[in-house]
């Protein structure tokens, strides 16, 4: 499969970006900056996710987008790269004639026991609400966007460098917790999961999550 990938150099974009070039798919890395990744065998090209002619020409030939985009902490605004990301990436698709769009989401808009998102119950980390008030936002444009067919992955409360173990559970759009109460994954599980997704299209138009 022919795969634009977006945010590659991200933490979870590079895990993706190995996982895509290991299972055979031919990856062009799109980036605003127009970097590669050292030591993985992908395409370059410069194009900025926010804007939906970049992301038009840049899909061009491509049989599927994958977007791992976040804003740098304390330096991008997160609703400019997130929801201003997701109208590109969506407008661009649909230009580019691409259908296929798989989206790393946010984890707050997760719902708890209690029907709540996770973003609104009171333990939420303060300094993470911007960021998941606009990952919820973005979700609620993919939502709307039923002419592609998209899958948007939230990660668990904790995501974090590991191992690759290839054991985890999938869910829908609650959080999952493991039996000490604990909601986490690994860059490589996630990548994994994702690329399962890609590969098989399970959960097309859907949210889904995963967590060990």
């Amino acid at each position: 499969m022919n795969v634009l990938l977006f945010g590659a150099t991200g933490n979870i974009g590079s895990a993706v970006a190995g996982e895509l070039v290991a299972r055979g798919h031919r990856v062009t890395a799109a980036t605003r900056r127009g970097g590669g990744l050292d030591g993985v065998n992908l395409a370059v090209r410069r194009a900025d996710a926010a804007d939906p002619v970049q992301v038009a020409e840049a899909a061009a030939g491509q049989d599927a987008i994958v977007s791992a985009i976040g804003p740098q902490h304390g330096i991008d605004d997160d609703e400019k790269v997130l929801v201003g990301g997701a109208e590109g990436l969506i407008a661009g698709a649909r230009r580019a004639g691409v259908k296929r769009l798989v989206v790393v989401g946010g984890g707050g808009s997760l719902l708890v026991a209690s029907g709540q998102r996770l973003l609104d119950t009171p333990d939420f980390p303060p300094a993470w609400r911007p960021g998941a008030l606009s990952q919820a936002a973005a979700l609620d444009l993919y939502r709307a966007a039923d002419d592609l067919d998209w899958t948007y992955i939230s990660p668990p409360f904790l995501i974090e460098a590991g191992e690759r173990s290839g054991h985890f559970r999938l869910g829908g759009d609650e959080v999952l917790y493991d039996a000490q109460g604990a909601s986490r994954i690994t860059y490589p599980d996630f990548a994994i999961a994702l690329v399962d997704e890609l590969d098989r299209g399970n959960a097309i138009r859907r949210r889904i999550t995963l967590a060990y």
